[in-house]
């Protein structure tokens, strides 16, 4: 039995027109991850239920028949990393890595997915087209739009495409640079008719995505997946889940969310429920009272990252019998200054609270994640974070706590973005390792080194794509990406610029011209209220004081 037999479809695949576009979509990974991409799942099944596609799946391990000459190959990307499996899979379809060498002979090559939308810039040579935003607005209009000119030249195709909202043609815009290896001077459409700006497309609607497939060879075994809500109400300043997809939407109770997990549960027993802040739907606990109903004693329940204050008894109790034994929430930190500079409106008592009622309910284990190097902490913010978790281990004995911890990452589109990585960060995850474990709380910190290389690429200009080629050839770890840095010393900027710097507010940023929900003015207004806004003048003062002596971004401090 093949892998694509043990597939349990949720829609109906229609027979494509004799002129249908032949169509490669594929996800540069293996099938058993892609196929667990709510993402990835629902581009697919939409494809198929056109009669003007005739899509074909392709993963790193696995595919479907490949037509001969696909008009059309779109990668959806969800992990910076996978770019070296995009270029092998463009190489074994014998389609040129970069866009500048592909003719009319070649398919359009287009991407989309999270990383894409938040910085496309370090992969913009090796894509025709890029979708900027939510594939439910983009996608139908991208196939009609191609439909009009798929028999004109590359160039003509590529001209019509730039003119749709939120689809963007990097070859079509020319940046510059103050030096070879300074920052951006400035980025510009070649012709007059191509928009200065792309603006990320943002799908409104109250139905979201479900899953199309449910699977055994899922990563997640048999799991049919329910979005909640989109976007995170939170607005934590770093987080690119926040900003990124605002606003905040949330799921139809009755006309989506119950019909849809009916439909799902036919099919399998295992639901989970996804979002970046799953219990702060309004109707959450009516949802959560409906898949108590008896007939679901079965259901094995999961849930994404839930909002510390929203974990009740009910909710744990719900989980538990749900045969959920873990719930996982973000803290980001132990310090009540920290979680004021990043906005997370959260206090100790609460977090603490969270893990007696998850106690109380039966749950076996509370996994909290947090953050090192977050701008503006200081090495008795972490010692606040280490009395904190032992706080909780005595407010509930016998609770397993897990505290997985990431270095702050700057992200596109968010108001720290203009700040570096931290370098102390390493040290101080070693820190927390040192105080945490002797008291029996497992720690699960994330690798720095992967940190490095992934605010390499979420803070990446185009110039980048000459060192990805490189670091494909020396592979994937920190110390190819640094043997690649010297290899084009001179032609591109350094390490430290891309990742360490604190970049001025006033420089133009790789990602200018491409517009997420909110402008940069508002980011700076942000930005401007995470250093200096706070009601309690002493946690004013302290934050100031910080800010000015270390940071002098340009009309910020």
């Amino acid at each position: 039995m093949t892998v694509f037999a043990s597939e349990r479809l949720l829609f109906t695949p229609i027979t494509p027109d004799n002129d249908a576009i032949p169509l490669i979509f594929a996800f540069p990974n293996e099938y058993s991850v892609g196929i667990t991409s709510l993402g990835y799942q629902v581009v697919w099944a939409t494809l198929a239920m056109r009669k003007d596609v005739q899509v074909s799946r392709l993963f790193t391990d696995i595919q479907e028949q490949l037509p001969r000459n696909p008009k059309i190959v779109g990668f959806s990307i969800s992990w910076e990393l996978d770019y070296v499996n995009i270029l092998n899979l463009l190489e074994s379809l014998e389609i040129p890595i970069r866009a500048t060498f592909r003719d009319d002979s070649h398919p359009i090559v287009f991407g989309g997915g999270p990383v894409l939308t938040a910085n496309p810039e370090p992969f913009a040579d090796f894509f025709d087209v890029i979708l900027l935003g939510d594939g439910e607005n983009l996608l139908p209009n991208f196939i009609e739009v191609y439909k009009e000119v798929r028999n004109a030249s590359r160039q003509t195709q590529l001209k019509a495409l730039a003119q749709i909202p939120g689809i963007y043609v990097p070859s079509l815009y020319e940046v510059e640079y103050q030096t070879k290896d300074g920052v951006v001077k400035s980025i510009k459409p070649i012709f007059p008719e191509i928009p200065a700006v792309v603006q990320k497309q943002t799908y409104r609607g109250n139905t979201l995505a479900t899953s199309t497939v449910v699977t055994e060879k899922a990563a997640w075994e048999n799991i049919y997946m329910v979005e909640v809500v989109r976007s995170c109400p939170e607005m934590c300043r770093f987080c690119m889940a926040s900003y990124l997809t605002l606003p905040f939407r949330t799921a139809s109770l009755e006309s989506s969310l119950i019909p849809a997990i009916e439909r799902g549960l036919q099919v399998t027993n295992r639901l989970g429920l996804l979002g970046a802040s799953v219990t702060q739907h309004p109707e959450f606990e009516a949802l959560l009272n409906y898949i108590s109903q008896p007939k679901y004693d079965d259901v094995r329940l999961s849930i994404a990252s839930v909002r510390t204050n929203t974990v009740t008894v009910q909710l744990a109790e719900t989980l538990a019998k749900r045969d959920t034994r873990s719930l996982t929430i973000a803290v980001e930190s132990g310090s009540e200054k920290l979680r004021q500079i990043i906005n997370k409106k959260l206090h100790n008592d609460e977090i603490i609270q969270a893990a007696i009622n998850a106690k109380a309910g039966g749950l076996k284990s509370l996994k909290l994640y947090g953050m090192a190097g977050i701008p503006g902490e200081e090495p008795e913010d972490l010692e606040q974070t280490v009395d904190m978790m032992l706080s909780i281990k005595k407010a509930a004995p016998g609770l397993r706590l897990t505290l997985g911890c990431s270095t702050f990452v700057p992200k596109a589109h968010t108001p720290f973005q203009w700040f570096g990585v931290n370098r102390q960060a390493e040290k101080r995850l070693q820190f927390l390792q040192k105080k945490l474990k002797p008291q029996g709380i497992e720690f699960r910190p994330e690798s720095y080194n992967w940190s490095i290389i992934q605010a390499l690429i979420s803070r990446g200009d185009r110039r980048l794509s000459q060192l990805l080629e490189l670091t494909r050839e020396f592979g994937d770890s920190l110390g190819s990406y640094k043997r690649a840095f010297k290899q084009l010393k001179g032609q591109i900027p350094d390490l430290e610029f891309y990742v360490h710097a604190n970049w001025s507010t006033e420089q133009t940023l790789p990602w200018n011209h491409l517009q997420g929900p909110l402008p940069q003015s508002t980011l700076l207004k942000h930005l401007a209220d995470s250093l200096y806004g706070s009601h309690d003048e002493e946690m004013k003062s302290k934050k100031t004081n910080f800010f000015k002596s270390d940071l002098k971004l340009h009309g910020i401090a």
